[in-house]
């Protein structure tokens, strides 16, 4: 499956929300080639299945998503035992298709006082999961205009908000200690194609990051960011090693992602 016709499709069904949802994840980082300012890369993007949609869920959002996506083809697939289910809006076989699945920023407790993990939220006739520091990738979004001149098929240009790209490698940094080895490797391929992507915009990332992401996260979260940028790439690592050995399409040298990413952050960050 070409899988930029479901995007269409998911596009399409979710127009009446445009302003509400911010794409997130994987392909908010395929979305990113789309931007004017981003470099034109000769390898393709880190592929991957699901896409991801933020909303901020203190942000009242009308109508019904569920229901325009089933309009659209869409099946909802919920599992799980919470209250409501964990739900996946697949597009086509369920081994091998393309799915939607949204997500909300989970603040405080992760129970609630009758002892369930306060891990889910129902809005607009959708079931969403509730991330930890999730709400980094809803502030300061882009908005990307997407075109049928890009490959997509869609009948006319159609603007949505994209994760801010630094946004995008800082949660990188702030869930790091929660993902499994081989997780940590695909962020920091991710973060290492990220700023490939944007190397010309490193001034303004790091204006961005002391103006508008750094007071947003506050001292404490922003100083873990600091320490884990630092740490992540004083040397080359088994993560690093393991993360040069992802593409298929192309050879990384696991020295050039650190010495990259080291020099990268020193501007974003420290500067």
């Amino acid at each position: 499956m070409n899988d930029l016709e479901p995007l269409a499709k998911l596009i399409q069904a979710l127009d009446p929300w445009r302003g509400k949802l911010v794409f997130i994840g994987g392909w908010a980082h395929r979305l990113h080639r789309f931007d004017p300012r981003a470099n034109q890369l000769q390898y393709q993007p880190v592929f991957t299945r699901d896409t991801d949609l933020a909303f901020a869920n203190s942000e009242p959002i009308e109508g019904n998503i569920k229901d325009a996506l089933l309009e659209h083809g869409f099946k909802e697939d919920l599992t799980g035992e919470y209250r409501p289910p964990v739900a996946h809006y697949t597009l086509g076989d369920d081994s091998s298709g393309f799915y939607a699945e949204f997500l909300t920023p989970l603040g405080g407790r992760e129970f609630k006082r009758d002892g369930s993990r306060d891990a889910t939220l129902s809005k607009a006739g959708i079931s969403a999961q509730k991330i930890r520091h999730l709400d980094i990738l809803l502030v300061h979004p882009w908005t990307i205009k997407l075109e049928p001149q890009h490959g997509i098929p869609l009948k006319s240009p159609i603007d949505i908000q994209v994760a801010n790209p630094l946004c995008f490698m800082v949660q990188k940094f702030l869930i790091q200690k929660d993902r499994p080895p081989e997780k940590q490797a695909k962020d920091i391929l991710y973060i290492y194609d990220t700023i490939e992507l944007f190397g010309t915009l490193l001034e303004e990332f790091n204006k961005t990051w002391n103006g508008v992401i750094k007071p947003e996260l506050g001292d404490k979260l922003s100083d873990r960011v600091l320490e884990l940028s630092k740490s992540s790439f004083e040397s080359v690592t088994d993560v690093i090693r393991s993360a040069a050995r992802i593409p298929q399409d192309r050879k990384l040298d696991p020295a050039q992602i650190q010495q990259t990413c080291q020099l990268a952050f020193e501007q974003i960050l420290f500067a």
